[in-house]
Order: structure tokens, then sequence, then C-alpha cells
């Protein structure tokens, strides 16, 4: 049997292809091992930071390609097609982080009723969250629409929830604003819904959008951000009150701009994403607070701590009801599948070409 794999050359992420691999024979498994068809995962922009920082955070590592090239990773579902396992069968559906591919191999361990750990070698210098997989077999929440809006949103929600909660266990570092770039991107507004929430609890907090022109009605209909401003404007905002910056985008030029409109008034700059792919290597010292990076495996570690086991699953589980009644009407799922399919939505991806209301499902399997 013979995998495909979506492959893409690291140092240029417009160039990729379809390749075949060899698969181990069922009977040839190694023990504990799982054989899963790919049968479908979800493409965002998050993904192109995964490849535009593959080689800094380790991605790449996790689904082997040949040299120069890379698979980048997806957030998708797996059916185990041959098990190795005791207590792993076949026919089961597993939720977590697939290549682009049609087929995976990983070593099963600290299986639980819940799901289990990729425990390959090659997959552990990454954050642990990467490697795990979710049992979701007969789970409705995981089903049908509900499934391929978990694929698209659940793991951009996650870092909303982490960086609403960092914020908010900072106290906005003073500010009384928070401005988010890439606005209508779903990480962005993931975050603004939680933000614009907290107004209901007497944290009055502003949240303000940028965006560019086409897509202020999309990010105005959302109703979670107070202001919504296009790039062309955002010198043109008030800089006589503190505000803090969270960048979706990675634009060194959108950056500096509004450090020096803010000044002093910026109180914090993180860095989330690099979907612009516009961030210059020396960047100048600017006013107001450094721009630092926010590493969400970070928060993460530091929020299992101190609030336990299955503490950071039942906030955000409460997080996600909240949310997800919003993505019927927010998200317009669309489903593509083959090789030629996924490749025209990899580079529509890619060069920013994809609806924000669009949310992409795809599949290798023609």
């Amino acid at each position: 049997m013979k995998s495909t794999d979506f492959i893409v050359i690291r140092s240029d992420l417009q160039q990729c292809k379809v390749i075949e691999t060899q698969l181990p024979d069922a009977a040839a498994l190694p023990p504990d091992a799982l054989l899963l068809k790919v049968t479908r995962f979800a493409l965002t922009a998050n993904n192109i930071t995964y490849a535009v920082i593959g080689e800094q955070l380790k991605y790449w590592q996790l689904f082997l390609a040949p040299q120069g090239y890379g698979i980048i990773p997806v957030w998708g579902f797996g059916e185990v097609i041959a098990s190795k396992h005791p207590n792993v069968a076949v026919g089961e559906t597993l939720f977590g982080y697939f290549p682009m591919a049609t087929h995976l191999v990983i070593e099963a361990a600290d299986v639980s009723k819940r799901g289990l750990r990729d425990a390959a070698a090659h997959r552990q210098e990454v954050s642990p969250v990467y490697n795990n997989y979710a049992r979701v077999s007969g789970d409705p929440t995981y089903a049908g629409r509900r499934g391929d809006e978990r694929a698209l949103m659940v793991p951009l929600f996650m870092l909303s929830f982490l960086v609403d909660d960092f914020l908010a266990e900072n106290e906005f570092c003073g500010a009384r604003s928070v401005i988010l770039s890439s606005a209508s991107s779903k990480t962005a507004f993931g975050l603004a819904h939680l933000l614009h929430k907290r107004q209901d609890t007497g944290q009055g907090i502003r949240v303000v959008g940028l965006t560019s022109k086409g897509n202020v009605d999309f990010v105005t209909s959302l109703g979670c951000y107070d202001e919504v401003v296009t790039y062309d404007r955002v010198t043109a905002m008030p800089a006589t009150e503190p505000v803090a910056y969270v960048d979706m985008a990675g634009n060194s030029a959108l950056r500096e701009t509004l450090h020096r409109h803010f000044g002093a008034q910026m109180k914090y700059s993180g860095r989330i994403g690099l979907t612009h792919r516009a961030s210059e290597p020396d960047e100048a010292v600017l006013p107001g607070a450094k721009p630092v990076w926010f590493f969400a495996p970070d928060q993460i570690r530091k929020r299992a701590k101190e609030w336990g086991p299955g503490g950071i699953e039942q906030r955000f589980g409460a997080a996600w009801a909240g949310l997800a009644p919003h993505l019927p009407e927010w998200l317009e799922v669309v489903e593509h599948r083959g090789h030629e399919a996924v490749r025209a939505a990899y580079l529509d991806t890619l060069n920013g070409r994809v609806p924000p209301d669009q949310g992409l499902i795809l599949s290798l399997a023609e």
C-alpha cells in the first residue's frame, strides 16, 4: 500500500507537488503501531504559519519528507485501518495533528479511554499537544459539520483562548483597548469574541479590528468588534489611551506604524502569526512595549500547573460552548477532494485568496 503525500519546498512554499511513499503492510507493523487513513483535514492560514516557522519550532520533523521538502501539519481526522495495539480497534476515528497525506503510521502510547499519543522518536522535540490524538468514534460533537467546524476552529480557538487568558491574567498590561490585526482571520475573531464577552462581566476592554477594505463588511457583521479600522486609516485612531496590540499577520511595516503612532501608549505588542510573511529579520527598536512572541505551549504549561488536571479542558470547553453556536452563521464549510483540488486550495491559502467566511476541509483521496 502507498500513501499520497503533499509536499512543499521548505525554502519556497509556492513550490509544491504530490508524491507516493510506501507504507508497511498491516502484518509488518511493529508492536503498538497503528496505520491510519487520513479521511479529512482543515487548511487555514495557521497552517501557513506552521510552515513559515517550521525550522524554528521543529514542525518539519513531525512528518518526514525528502531532503529539502516538508509536509505541512494539519488538524483533522484519521480512521484506524490496521492496529497492532491491543486496546485500539480497527475502524476507530482519531482527531489530531496529521500530515497533508492519505495515510499515517503512529506508535500508539499512553492509550486511555479518551486518547493516545504518538511516541515516534522523530516527533518528540515538539510540544506534547501536537502528538496527542483524541478518540472520537461515536462522539456527535466530532461528526459531520460539527466535526468540520472543530477541525477548522478548535486549534485556532485554543490559541485565541490562551491569548485572552494571558491578557486578562496580566490585566491587559494596563491597556483599555486591544487591537487585532487580520481581524477577519479565524484566530482573531475567536479572540475578539472572547474579549467582547468580557464586557458582560464588567471588564470594559474595547476590541478594535484592523482589516482590509474588502473584508470590512464581514468583520463588522461578526458583531464582536467595537470598532473596525482599515489598514490605511490606522494612524487616524486616537493615540491618547493605552492599547495592547495582538499581531496576527506578522507585517513588520504595520507593526512599526502602530508603535510609532501610539508610542508609550503601546503597552503590549504580541506576535501571534506570520501569514503576511513580511517580517524583517532585523527590525528597528520601536517605541512602546517591546514586541514579543506569544508561545501557546508556555501558557498551557503554566495553567496546567495552576489549574490542575482537566482545568484547561474544562475552561476551554465552556469557552467553545459559547462560540460554537455562532459558527454556522460565521463560517461556510467548503470541501475539496483530490490532488489538484488540494493543490489549488493550498496555493489560495498561501496567497491569501480564501474568503474569510470560508473554511476549507480537504482530502487527498480522489
